[in-house]
């Protein structure tokens, strides 16, 4: 999942930011990834910042192993209550938030600037401070985020007015709904979300992305399961380097100048949407209310359909024939008769 965070938003160069940064797994599949394109891990400077001090000090030995630049702030804290990256702004953020978070939330938070422009988010989760703390952390002209939150997020009532804003403000580029089974903890789908500053288009790594403005992309990889995990006791999966490639390339192409954005879809895989569609559906960004899914059973040629069902039927009813037949004969044999 993280190869595919990586692959997305290329975080090779600059300030990469994860605001749960764990034992600092991020950072290390990012400049695995570096180095493998044969880059140059130096000019990648990591900030983050962890709430358990164990899990801290882990983020901060894995790091220095690996001589990669870091900023995990001076003490272990929450980073909604105490933003040590406060002020900062990054090129590149990813991350995999808890899902659902509950008892986040302080009365000190209330006016925070984080959510000035959007709304406070719900006290019962933190979903949506999540997303509002990495947008306010993310450098305005070009910066990008790439993080995992509950499917719910998607869609909740509770959200409406933020999501709104949002997408109205051009900030969502790309939702993609993984499969399930991909992780160790739990079975549940989750979502990747894409936030960008600047959908506007111009030169960008080396590339000319198009003017992507009140357009976001959709893609639903859930079907993406034929791989499982070997020694694995219960069902899990993994996306083999091929289908996050595939995943990126799709991502990449709907960036590309050229590429037309009202048009682009594959069926049951991807499809770009306007924002006016989206205002529609009362600002819902759930994939399969955007991606169409082909109803398959208009493909079935009936007449030919019928002929073998009958076939299969007339077989059925014979062998049925014959059971009574060898059922009777048997009763006859041992003396009772069946009229």
């Amino acid at each position: 999942v993280v190869q595919l965070i990586a692959a997305m938003i290329e975080p090779f160069d600059g300030t990469l930011y994860d605001p749960c940064c764990g034992s600092g797994g991020m950072f290390i599949q990012s400049a695995e990834i570096v180095k493998a394109k044969q880059g140059d891990i130096s000019r990648i400077n990591v900030y983050g910042q962890e709430k358990e001090p164990a899990t801290l000090r882990l983020a901060k030995m894995n790091l220095v192993l690996r001589g990669i630049s870091h900023h995990l702030g001076e003490i272990a804290d929450s980073t909604f209550t105490n933003d040590q990256n406060k002020g900062l702004y990054f090129d590149y953020i990813m991350a995999n938030p808890p899902f659902n978070l509950k008892g986040w939330y302080d009365a000190n938070l209330s006016d925070d600037p984080r959510w000035a422009e959007y709304g406070t988010p719900p006290e019962s989760n933190a979903n949506y401070a999540w997303i509002l703390h990495i947008l306010s952390h993310l450098q305005a002209l070009y910066g990008v985020g790439g993080f995992l939150l509950a499917n719910g997020a998607l869609g909740d009532s509770d959200t409406v007015e933020i999501r709104k804003k949002l997408i109205e403000k051009d900030k969502v580029e790309a939702i993609i709904i993984l499969p399930r089974e991909l992780f160790i903890t739990t079975d549940i789908s989750v979502t990747l979300w894409i936030l960008n500053q600047n959908k506007k288009g111009g030169a960008y790594h080396g590339r000319m992305l198009r003017d992507r403005t009140h357009e976001i992309l959709f893609m639903d990889l859930r079907t993406w399961t034929e791989n499982p995990v070997k020694g694995e006791s219960k069902k899990k999966v993994l996306l083999t380097s091929e289908q996050i490639g595939k995943a990126a390339e799709i991502y990449h192409t709907w960036q590309n100048e050229g590429t037309d954005g009202t048009h682009y879809e594959v069926p049951e895989l991807y499809r770009s949407v306007s924002i006016s569609e989206i205002e529609k559906q009362n600002w819902s960004l759930v994939p399969s209310k955007y991606i169409r899914f082909i109803d398959h059973d208009l493909e079935i040629d009936f007449p030919a359909e019928m002929k073998r069902i009958q076939a299969e039927m007339k077989a059925v009813m014979q062998q049925e024939k014959e059971s009574q037949t060898m059922l009777l004969e048997a009763f006859r044999g041992i003396g009772y008769g069946i009229d």
